[in-house]
Parts: structure tokens; C-alpha cells; sequence
């Protein structure tokens, strides 16, 4: 059983399929990345404008 480099193992995921094995694998170093939360926050200046533009258009 060799290595055929195809990096699966080298990506940071949960579980990964080994072409070597043959096999689906669970990755132990797996670590989690903190998720980022993109788009409109209440609050933010550029949601606040954005409400009320839509908020017109329905109105009208």
C-alpha cells in the first residue's frame, strides 16, 4: 500500500477517500475552521440603506 500523492489526505477535510486503501478514511487532525458570516447584518449602515430603499419601492 504506497502513497499515489493525490493529497486527499493533505486537505483539510472530515473524512476523505484514500486511493491507496481504497477506502473512505476519517481524518484524525482534522480541525474546523471558523465560519464567516458574509451579507447583511442588521444594524450595518449598508443593510439600513438598503431596507428602506425596498421598503419605498414596495410603498410606491
Amino acid at each position: 500500500m504506497e502513497c499515489m500523492n493525490c493529497g486527499n489526505c493533505k486537505e483539510n477535510q472530515p473524512t476523505y477517500y484514500c486511493l491507496a486503501k481504497g477506502e473512505v478514511v476519517i481524518n484524525k487532525n482534522y480541525v474546523p475552521e471558523e465560519k464567516s458570516r458574509s451579507g447583511w447584518k442588521k444594524g450595518t449602515k449598508g443593510y439600513e440603506i438598503h431596507r428602506r430603499k425596498t421598503r419605498k419601492e414596495v410603498e410606491v
